[in-house]
């Protein structure tokens, strides 16, 4: 049900658009050019198949990748 001015629906249509954006905005920055390494680029631990063919030009295992990522973050802030 919409209030006020906002047609029907409206309230989902900018949660879609806002995930989409981020989607977008994730996707633009990721290392998603070249082949994906067979160990990660920090520790040096097997990255599984299922992840490199996931994740197109994957540099990490996923506990370094949330490291990377964690780290990333506060340095923007």
């Amino acid at each position: 049900m919409a209030t006020g001015w906002a047609k029907e629906g409206a309230v989902q249509e900018q949660i879609e658009s806002t995930i989409k954006d981020a989607v977008e905005k994730a996707r633009s920055e990721m290392n998603n050019s070249g082949e994906s390494l067979t160990h990660c680029e920090w520790c040096d631990v097997k990255i599984p198949e299922a992840r490199r063919k996931a994740v197109k030009g994957v540099r990490f295992c996923i506990e370094c990748q949330q490291e990377f990522e964690k780290e990333k973050q506060a340095s923007s802030s």
